[in-house]
């Protein structure tokens, strides 16, 4: 299993590339549900961080496959 700080990474750069390449993307992902615990008091772990990562890379794959599809 990653470690956090690779994990941390991975995120940031993740969001970077969001950023920077699909601003209209980008504005999304605070409202992203995987952000949003679910309990009162959510415990943070590296298989928070795998699911939270997991999650952006899905959305990017399905916004960028979508819109492959739309300009065909």
């Amino acid at each position: 299993m990653k470690k956090l700080q690779q994990l941390t990474k991975e995120i940031n750069e993740l969001t970077l590339r969001i950023e920077q390449d699909y601003p209209e993307l980008y504005q999304y992902l605070d409202e992203n549900p995987i952000t949003i615990p679910d309990c009162e008091t959510p415990e943070i772990s590296v298989n928070s961080f795998v699911d939270y990562l997991d999650s952006l890379k899905s959305l990017l794959e399905r916004y960028i496959e979508s819109h492959k599809q739309m300009k065909h």
